[in-house]
C-alpha cells in the first residue's frame, strides 16, 4: 500500500504533471479503499446510494457523499459507527446557504470519509442557523 497522504507542492504549480507522486500508482495501490467499498456493499446493501470516490490523489481513502438528504447521512453515520460528537458542521456558499457535515472512520484498512450537503434552514424571524441535520 502507498504511504502517500495527499497533494504536495508539485500539484500546486511548482512542477509539472510528471512530478506528482500519484502518477505512477496502479489500481493495486487503490486496493484498500476498494476493499472498504466492497465490505460496505456486502454489509449494508440496503443503505441509501451515495456518491463514491476513490482517487489516486488519496489512495488510502474512500469518500462517500450525500446531497440534499441529511437523514441519509445520519443513517450512514450510524451504520459506520461514527460518533455524532465527532461529526463536523460547516456552512459554505454565498451567505452560508449550504451545510456540510463530515465524519470519518476506518473500514477494512481504509479511511472512509462521509460527507453530507444540504441547504441551511434558518427561521425567518431570527435568521439564526438551524443545523439541517436536526430538522
Amino acid at each position: 500500500m502507498s504511504n502517500y497522504s495527499g497533494p504536495t507542492g508539485e500539484q500546486h504549480g511548482s512542477g509539472g504533471m510528471n512530478d506528482v507522486p500519484w502518477k505512477d500508482l496502479t489500481l493495486k495501490d487503490l486496493a484498500g479503499p476498494l476493499r472498504a467499498l466492497r465490505t460496505l456493499a456486502a454489509e449494508f446493501p440496503d443503505l441509501p446510494a451515495v456518491d463514491v470516490q476513490v482517487s489516486p490523489i488519496y489512495p488510502d481513502s474512500l469518500e462517500l457523499t450525500l446531497h440534499d438528504d441529511l437523514s441519509a447521512f445520519e443513517t450512514w453515520r450510524e451504520a459506520l459507527g461514527i460518533a455524532a460528537e465527532t461529526v463536523t458542521y460547516h456552512e459554505q456558499g454565498f451567505s452560508g446557504t449550504t451545510v456540510r457535515l463530515e465524519g470519518s472512520t476506518e473500514v477494512a484498512g481504509a479511511t472512509v470519509r462521509l460527507r453530507g450537503f444540504a441547504p441551511v434552514v434558518r427561521p425567518a424571524a431570527t435568521g439564526d442557523p438551524v443545523k439541517a441535520a436536526a430538522v
